[in-house]
Order: structure tokens, then C-alpha cells, then sequence
């Protein structure tokens, strides 16, 4: 059963981060801070965030571009500020970007920009906040390595993966494969490098889901999938059905 008192999510004003923020709120016995970043918490995209943070005391919503190691770092103080001495036990690194291209459109400006976003980024994020990570961990009497210890969890893609090279049919999309499979070698070294830490590091395919990035053609709705990750440790199963193209009101006699 995921039990932390603290959870950062960057990118969540919409789509997975939005949901996850939605899911980790809502739990019964959820987390005493969920740590809501997003670049612009002003802006008309964090409208269904801010209706979040108004709903739910444990919710708080931070400024912070991933793309600016500034405002990564002026986040991280806020979050250290709060937290009053204790550390941060989940790091959700969801923010990232796509820019729809193939293979012989693709140019150097677009793969250098998702780079930034989808791997930079969350390099820099992680950086920020091992200090409270490391603290989160020190301070759990949890052994082994666990998300309701300390963890940082970077979701990725199956469309990083060299040997699936998932949807290629789809979409080439040749700069958000590249910076994924960057991504995923990010989180292998991150393990490797702060397990004596006690710190758990993942790279997390969430499936092709409804959201502005996924589209409505995803095949995943969004809210189960997000349940499916939240509830995982409680033993739940959570899915979204596809009963196949039937002869309803809906779908029609033909």
C-alpha cells in the first residue's frame, strides 16, 4: 500500500499529472502534501489544478519550468520550506513534450527543445530535490527500496523502446522516441547511482492515453490508467474495457 506524506508532480496542470495529483488527493489516507508544479499556475490551462488545490487542503500548487534551472531551484527551496525539516518521499517526473515530425522532417531545433523538456529536465529536477529525497529515506524505518520511502519515478515511454519501437505506424515522431529512450537510460543510472541512498528509481510507461499529448485516439483511458498506478499497491485492479464494436444505440446496426 503506497503510504507517503509527501508526492511532487511536475506537469500537472493537465492530462497524466493532472490526474495523478486528482487520485493522490483523493485517497482516504493520501498523502499530507501533494506538491502540484506546472509552469504557469496563473495561466487558463491550470484552471481544473486550481479547482484541485480549492477542493482539497493537502494540495499545493508551485510555480516551477522545468526548462529553467532557477525556478527548479526556487521550487525546491518552497518545497523545503514546507516540509519543515522532513523529507520528500515520491518524485513524479511527468512534465514532457512531442513535436509531431518524420523521420526526414525532423529537425535540430525540435529534437534539441524535447531534449530539453524530457530529459534535461527531469535530470535537473531530480538533482534539485535529492537532498530531500535522501532525507525522506534516512528517515523511514522502511527497508529495501520502496515508493513510500523515497523514489523518484520518471514516466517515459514504450515509444523509447529500441527493441518494441512501440506505434511506429502511428507516428515517427523521432525526436519524443529519442528522448525517451534518454530518459529511460536516465533512470537506469539514477538507480544505479543513489541505491546505497535507499532511493528507488523507475521509468514508468504509462500506455498511450487520452490526454492533449495521447489525443482522444489513445487506447487508454486516462482516469483508469491513473487509477491503475495510484491503486497498484493496494491490490486493486483497475482497467479501462474495450468491448469491441457493438450493435447498440451507440454503435449502431452495422
Amino acid at each position: 500500500m503506497l503510504n507517503v506524506r509527501s508526492v511532487l508532480v511536475t506537469g500537472s496542470n493537465r492530462g497524466i499529472g493532472l490526474e495523478l495529483v486528482r487520485q493522490l488527493a483523493g485517497k482516504s489516507k493520501g498523502p499530507e502534501w501533494v506538491f502540484a508544479t506546472c509552469r504557469d499556475p496563473e495561466g487558463p490551462r491550470a484552471q481544473d489544478l486550481k479547482s484541485l488545490a480549492a477542493k482539497y487542503q493537502c494540495v499545493k500548487i508551485l510555480p516551477m519550468d522545468i526548462n529553467d534551472l532557477s525556478s527548479i531551484k526556487t521550487a525546491a527551496a518552497k518545497v523545503t520550506e514546507l516540509l519543515q525539516g522532513a523529507g520528500l518521499n515520491l518524485l513524479i517526473n511527468n512534465a514532457g513534450t512531442v513535436k509531431g515530425s518524420t523521420l526526414e522532417s525532423e529537425t535540430a531545433e525540435d529534437m534539441a527543445e524535447v531534449y530539453k523538456t524530457n530529459v534535461i529536465g527531469p535530470m535537473l529536477v531530480s538533482q534539485a530535490f535529492l537532498p530531500l529525497l535522501r532525507k525522506a529515506s534516512q528517515e523511514s524505518p522502511q527497508k529495501g527500496l520502496s515508493c513510500s520511502k523515497a523514489a523518484i519515478v520518471n514516466v517515459s515511454s514504450e515509444g523509447g523502446s529500441i527493441a518494441n519501437v512501440d506505434g511506429w505506424i502511428r507516428g515517427q515522431i523521432t525526436n519524443y522516441r529519442c528522448s525517451k529512450a534518454a530518459l529511460n537510460m536516465l533512470s537506469r543510472c539514477q538507480g544505479l547511482g543513489f541505491a546505497e541512498d535507499g532511493i528507488l528509481c523507475i521509468a514508468l510507461h504509462p500506455g498511450w492515453v487520452q490526454t492533449d499529448l495521447g489525443n482522444v485516439t489513445a487506447a487508454l483511458n486516462m482516469l483508469s490508467r491513473c487509477q491503475g498506478l495510484g491503486f497498484a499497491e493496494d491490490g486493486i485492479l483497475c482497467i479501462a474495457l474495450h468491448p469491441g464494436w457493438v450493435q447498440t444505440d451507440l454503435g449502431n446496426v452495422t
